[in-house]
């Protein structure tokens, strides 16, 4: 099995369009705006109104596509784990804990063809793409040594980008703001909710300020829902900071946090340590 776990070049990998090379290669934010709702566990905004200029359908299918290139090059190069392999095994058995709870994040969840496999690779990094699409890299496995509980934090992380549909507000947001000008401010402001001459000026003064904070909202929604996931799920939820720290150690040369397109590891930890009285809670009901 050993051949399964060789490193790929990683060439390939840098040109998935989908895939957030955020949370395993860099370093949350603390969350801005306020709760869109009250419930039980974190709290969270809005689902971004840019995510509804491109149709999830197309998104997903694409994405489905990238996956499938994806996994047939990781077989051509032996690199994709077998079904029977024992960290294949461990994967799907936390994802099936985990998606059960994704329900209430994003209804069409329910409909997804989830999907959990492992590739060889020294990549620090997994992702889930729009759809279900789930994928680790033998590197985080290996090289963090990590816990079930921090696997499961992980993994949450991911399918929370999913269900929160980062890559379709992303796109949305770059249709929205390469549009912008042509549009025109009235028909933005009957889209979005907003005052038209605040939507003029935006055209006129330059768009890409709309997504100024993108990724690193992102990231800290994606650790606060994948936090509330894996503790649903029976995952000790303080295993995100014992992740980050390992992270941590493991990205000594990142950039600080200012220069950074993510949040750093020490922002992280604070964000999930001030959260965990929020999870902590559902994790115990869960163990009983």
């Amino acid at each position: 099995m050993t051949s399964i776990l060789t490193a790929m070049s990683d060439t390939f990998y840098t040109k998935r369009r989908f895939v957030h090379h955020c949370a395993w290669c860099a370093a949350g934010l603390g969350l801005a705006g306020s709760p869109a709702w009250a419930r039980e566990g974190v709290e969270v905004g809005k689902e971004s109104a840019f995510a509804k200029l491109v149709p999830a359908t197309e998104v997903e299918q694409s994405a489905l596509q990238q996956y499938r290139q994806m996994l047939q090059q990781a077989s051509s190069k032996n690199a994709l784990g077998p079904d029977n392999h024992p960290q294949v095994l461990r994967l799907r058995e936390i994802a099936r804990r985990i998606i059960p709870h994704s329900h209430e994040w994003n209804p069409r969840a329910r409909e997804w063809k989830w999907e959990v496999n492992l590739i060889g690779s020294n990549q620090i990094n997994a992702f889930c793409m729009p759809g279900g699409k789930i994928a680790f890299f033998s590197g985080i496995l290996k090289q963090l040594e990590l816990s079930d509980d921090e696997v499961a934090m992980v993994m949450g992380h991911e399918v929370a980008h999913a269900l929160r549909e980062h890559a379709r507000e992303r796109m949305g947001k770059t249709a929205a703001t390469q549009g912008l000008s042509r549009l025109g401010g009235a028909v933005v402001a009957g889209i979005f909710g907003i005052d038209p001459r605040v939507t003029d000026f935006v055209a006129r003064e330059g768009a890409n300020l709309l997504t100024l904070k993108f990724s690193r909202e992102d990231e800290t929604e994606a650790d606060l829902v994948g936090m509330e996931l894996a503790a649903r799920a029976g995952f000790d939820p303080r295993s995100g900071v014992t992740l980050w720290q390992k992270m941590s150690a493991a990205n000594k040369n990142a950039p600080p946090q200012w220069m950074s397109t993510h949040p750093s590891g020490a922002t992280r930890i604070h964000e999930i340590e001030a959260n965990l009285p929020k999870v902590l809670p559902l994790y115990e009901r869960s163990r009983n």
